[in-house]
């Protein structure tokens, strides 16, 4: 079994590589370290890897985005499985382990021979994802965080702030858009926002469906209709507890393989927080299965 390290440098706060270079230099099994410079690298990196046709467990050392680039490379090989070492500053997909999951997925020696799963992906648009896919308000703030971050002085919180004051504030929550989602047919009318889950995390603190299953072969889809400024700051703390059936009347639920939607002007969609635009996705369980491995003992149950 071969062991792969992809180490994303520009993940997580400064020392972090210093830190898990440290870990990897005490391990006791072969293992290689591969270290990314740009977009794509992650993936470029575990498609070499599951090409040599070797048994090979690939640990994405990142966030969500190195995870998803790794994913997107190994997705479909029965000999590859992956995994993340959580030096991102998010890392929402591996909430899904509880809440001590750092602490669990940075025992390294107990990540290596640890159990694997085959978990669903995924297909927006042909791009895979292992977490949740977002369209609308949370998709646009999510975009426009990357451009607040380079600014001087702005932190990371102070980024989200200005991105959600921009977008719920001033451009307006809802947009145009044509959605179905099963029964449900959605003509050109506004809605705030569509998210498809196969995790439970997102945004950072955001868990629309807690019974979200990686492996039940299920999307887990809600469809948020146009609402006031003052429903939104009312609703929005209790959508991200998962509290979507108390509202049955703003919020539309779907559990199926398949949601398609499409607006006349570009829709801004995140794929595990890769983002995307185009005016029209579908969003399907994907053919393909990644083999996800964890340490001996989590569990990603409800």
């Amino acid at each position: 079994m071969r062991h792969l390290f992809i180490v994303n440098p520009a993940a997580g706060k400064r020392g972090t590589t210093a830190r898990l270079e440290a870990q990897l230099g005490m391990l006791s099994f072969p293992h290689k370290v591969v270290y990314t410079e740009r977009e794509g690298d992650a993936q470029r990196f575990a498609q070499e890897a599951v090409q040599a046709g070797e048994p090979v467990r690939i640990y994405a050392c990142g966030g969500d985005g190195t995870l998803n680039e790794v994913v997107n490379g190994a997705a479909g090989w029965d000999h590859a499985a992956v995994t993340n070492v959580p030096k991102g500053t998010g890392n929402d997909f591996l909430k899904i382990f509880g809440p001590d999951y750092r602490k669990l997925f940075y025992d390294l020696e107990a990540l290596a021979t640890g159990p694997q799963t085959p978990f669903d992906l995924i297909d927006c648009n042909g791009r895979l994802g292992i977490d949740v896919v977002c369209a609308g308000v949370d998709a646009r703030i999510a975009a426009d965080v990357h451009r607040y971050k380079d600014w001087q002085l702005v932190s990371g919180m102070g980024a989200y702030v200005l991105a959600l004051i921009e977008n719920v504030f001033f451009k307006g929550i809802a947009r145009p858009m044509t959605v179905h989602m099963g029964k449900i047919r959605w003509e050109n009318r506004p809605a705030s926002l569509l998210c498809v889950c196969n995790g439970r995390h997102y945004g950072g603190g955001f868990m629309p469906v807690g019974e979200a299953m990686p492996d039940d072969g299920v999307l887990d889809m809600l469809l948020v209709r146009r609402v006031s400024l003052f429903t939104f700051l009312r609703l929005v703390g209790k959508y991200a507890r998962g509290l979507y059936k108390q509202f049955p009347e703003l919020i539309f639920d779907c559990h199926g393989r398949e949601v398609s939607f499409s607006a006349q002007k570009p829709i801004t969609v995140v794929v595990d927080g890769e983002i995307m635009r185009d005016t029209a996705f579908t969003v399907r369980l994907s053919e393909k299965k990644v083999n996800f491995f964890y340490p001996a003992g989590a569990s990603y149950q409800v």
